[in-house]
Parts: C-alpha cells; structure tokens; sequence
C-alpha cells in the first residue's frame, strides 16, 4: 500500500537519520583506528570508486525512478515491468564496461593518482561488485517511485548493519594496522551488504502481481532521461575525483600546511560528516520529491506543483538555519568528543555557517530534476564544478585550507542561485527575498549570542530561545504555520495538498 507523501517522509527521514547516525559513528571508529592520514588515504579511494560508480550507474537511479513515476502517474502500472527490464540491461552493460576499465587501469591509478600502490587491492575489489551495485539502484529507484518506503528502509536498515559488521570483522580480525587492508575491509561490507540488498528487493519484486501489458518502447524514454543526468554526474563526479586527488598535493606548496593528508582527512573524514548528518533528515523529503513532482507535472497539477516548491523550500530554510546555529554553538564540543582534535572544531565552526544554503541547495535540486531539468542540471553543474578546479589549484598552494574553503563558499552558492533561479522560472513562483535575509540576520544574533554561553546545554538552549523568539517577532512564523503543523500531522492516511 502506497504512503501518502507527508508519512512516507517521515518514515524515510526516520531511517535516513538512523542510517546517517550509524555511519558517524562507524565513521568516527574509523578515525580512531587509522587515524587523520589513513581517512585521508581512504577518502582518495572512496572518490575514485565514487567516479567509477557514478560513470557505471549513468543516471539510471534517477531515470528508474523518474520513468517508473510517470507511468504509475498516468495510470499503467503494467508498463514498470518493461522500464525495470530497460534500466537492469542499461546498466548491467555501463556497469560491466566501467568495471573492467577499473579493474584493469587499478595498478596505474593507485601509483600515479592515489600515489599508494597498496589501494590496488581496494580498486579491484570495488571493480568486481559494480554492476552489483548498479542494478541495486535501479530497484531502490523503482521502490521509491512506487512508495513502497517501508519494505526500501527496512532492507536499508539491515544493509547498513551487515556493512558495519562485515568490515569491523575485517578491520579486527584481518586488516590490523595495514592501510590499504583497512580501505579494502571498507569496499568489502559494502560490496557485501549491495548484494544483501539486491537479492532482497528483486525477490519482493517478483513477489508482486502487477498486471499484464504489451511491450513499450523504452530505450529512447531511458536515454533521454538517463544520459543528460550521467554526463552530469560523471563531469561532477570526475572533477571532484580530481579536485579530492589535487589538493593532497597542491597542499603540500603552502608553507603552513605540515600534513597535507591529514589536513584533508580531517576536513572530508571528519567536519563533512557532521557538517551533513541533519542534512538525512531532508533527504527523505528530496527522495520524495522528485517522483511527486514528476506526478505531477504528468497530470498537469500546477497548484500542487507550487505548494511543494514553496513549502519544501520554506522548511528546508528554517531547517538549515536551526541545524547551522546548533553546529556553531557546538563545533568545539562535538569534534573534541567525537574525535579529541580541536583543529577539526574551528573547521566545522567555519563550515556550519553555510548549512542553511547547503540544505535549500539539496531540495532545490531534487525538485528541479523532478520537473524535467536533467539538461539544465548538467550545465550548472559542469560549470561549478570546473570553477571549483580552477579555484582550487590556485589558491590552495597561496592560502591553504582557507582558500580550500573560499572555493567551496564560491562554487557552492554559484550552483544554488543558478538552481534556484531555474526553479523559481519554470514554476512561474515569485518570492520575497526579505524573509531569507530577515531568517539569516536572525539566526546570526542568535548563534552570536548563544556562543557567550560556556556550557554546551545552556548555549543550545539559548539559541533556541533566541532564534524562535526572533523569527516570531519579525514574522517569518506565526500562528498559521504552528496550524499548517498540527493539521498536517492530522491527516492520517490523506495526502497532503
């Protein structure tokens, strides 16, 4: 039985926020055991097996998903099983291709790019199980579509275990202190756990009955859809992999940086992770998102189409200003107890003032690709993506980590106002830039003011009290927004509209 769209939220946003608390922690475990230097090595890894997953995949989540969601929309569920046969073939092939390419260029990578021939081991393994991993991501697209939320977290839910418990066994019983064992202990639990999840969601899917059809053409609707999204993913994904494999390096010309690894895993294995960990609590809302919207665009609702956009972008706000406020206040505490490094706590302090874009960027992006935008997305995207190389390979030799985080400051807000522009364009919405820059002010003097506090629970507290009271009285919430709540929590089994 499909959810309505408000409680199949809620239940993704449970488990996404229960899946992002457990990788946290695996992740701060990790830096435990093979310290800032070996999650800096790790990170260079994971980005090149980002590259070949994203290249393998080709677009093929989001087109399952998009494609699955227009014909449930237009009332043909007997078409899903023609566009599931499309998506499993198209990716099998990308998959195949893109693996043994992996496999076979592994030695080269590790030696030239990672600059440590012991990842040899960890590319390969990666290699094998790709097309695994890609035909996952078709069902988990098909599943999202469909609504069926439930049956997708709870075998989310156990894929995240047996991952954690696959490699901690590996990390305790046969890595040791090896780093290129520890990085293939990782590849491994969730190689292991992607096939877990594959077994699992086809056989639920044959345990279904939906009825029959005649054939549909469907390369050309896959094509269409898949390519613009995978030239957009592997440009974003491979200049990322060069940026991530760059700035190691480039590091390494500016006089104050002493370990440039280190520096690096501190700020990708250990701010970006808390950085965006609320973030899992918006991505069962973009999950959702992009099929709803793909609904309806195909039935032609544009009133609903404009209540999404706005109200998606108005939590999204509030939510990113909340969660940027907290993670100021707590910056210190949090990375001196999570992972007793100080360094880490000023970088997160720095980076926790660009939550509120970062959170409005990610459901700005799901809801343009659910109205159809993929071609659109590419442009921006490489576009950001090129300006963040160059940007990177200039200043990090002059400036260090700070021109490491004024490249991000840049490209980042660059790719949210040329979204958001495009959003606001193709819905035909206007809205009023005063209530962001109010809500921004606001939530300033509040972290500001709560950062005098020296205790952890007295400065949240404060910051609450603050950032409620203020966002009241210039009125960006009122009492119809506390109604707008306690009726929508009401609507047991309606769809919200």
């Amino acid at each position: 039985m499909r959810l309505p769209m408000f409680y199949s939220a809620l239940l993704l946003t449970g488990v996404n926020l229960l899946l992002r608390l457990a990788g946290t922690t695996f992740q701060v475990y990790l830096s435990g055991r093979i310290g800032a230097a070996g999650i800096g090595l790790l990170q260079l890894v994971l980005s090149v097996g980002n590259l070949s997953l994203v290249a393998g995949i080709a677009g093929v989540r989001t087109s399952a998903m998009y494609l699955t969601a227009e014909e449930l929309g237009k009332r043909r569920p007997g078409n899903v099983r023609w566009i599931l046969s499309g998506c499993f073939l198209y990716s099998f092939l990308c998959c195949l291709f893109v693996g043994a390419v992996l496999y076979l260029l592994s030695p080269v990578i590790a030696r030239n790019w990672i600059g440590d021939i012991r990842t040899v081991a960890s590319l390969r393994t990666f290699a094998m199980f790709l097309p695994c991993v890609g035909l996952c991501s078709v069902m988990s697209g098909y599943f999202t579509a469909a609504g069926r939320i439930g049956t997708l977290s709870a075998v989310e839910v156990i894929e995240q275990g047996l991952s954690m418990g696959v490699t901690i066994g590996l990390l305790h019983f046969w890595s040791g202190s090896d780093p290129g064992r520890a990085c293939q202990s990782v590849i491994l639990g969730s190689s292991v756990a992607a096939c877990f999840t594959l077994v699992c969601l086809i056989l639920i899917r044959c345990r279904e009955t939906p009825p029959l059809s005649a054939p549909i053409p469907v390369r050309q609707r896959l094509l269409a859809a898949a390519l613009p999204l995978a030239g957009a993913d592997i440009v974003k994904a491979g200049i990322n992999t060069l940026e991530n494999l760059m700035v190691p390096k480039r590091l390494a010309l500016h006089p104050g940086t002493a370990e440039p690894l280190a520096a690096f895993g501190c700020i990708t294995g250990m701010v970006f992770p808390i950085l965006m960990f609320p973030a899992c609590i918006l991505f069962g809302l973009s999950e959702l998102l992009i099929p709803e919207l793909a609904r309806c665009d195909a039935a032609g609702n544009r009133d609903r189409i404009s209540y999404l956009v706005r109200k998606s972008l108005w939590i999204s706000m509030l939510y990113g200003l909340l969660l940027g406020g907290l993670e100021f206040v707590l910056a210190e505490f949090l990375c001196m107890r999570l992972y007793r490094n100080a360094q880490a706590g000023v970088f997160l302090r720095l980076y926790s003032l660009l939550i509120p874009m970062l959170y409005c960027d990610c459901i700005t992006d799901a809801m343009t690709k659910g109205l159809g935008q993929q071609k659109v997305c590419v442009q921006y995207n490489i576009l950001t993506s090129a300006l963040d190389v160059a940007l990177l390979f200039a200043l990090l030799p002059r400036w260090g980590m700070a021109g490491y985080f004024l490249s991000f400051l840049l490209t980042h807000l660059l790719n949210f106002f040329l979204s958001l522009r495009r959003l606001l364009k193709i819905t035909g919405i206007r809205l009023s830039f005063s209530v962001p820059v109010l809500a921004i002010s606001a939530a300033l003097v509040s972290a500001w003011g709560a950062s005098q506090f020296p205790h952890p629970v007295t400065a949240v507290l404060a910051f609450c009290a603050l950032l409620g009271s203020l966002l009241c009285l210039l009125g960006i919430t009122g009492r119809e927004d506390l109604l707008w709540m306690r009726n929508l929590l009401r609507r047991r089994g309606k769809t919200v509209s």
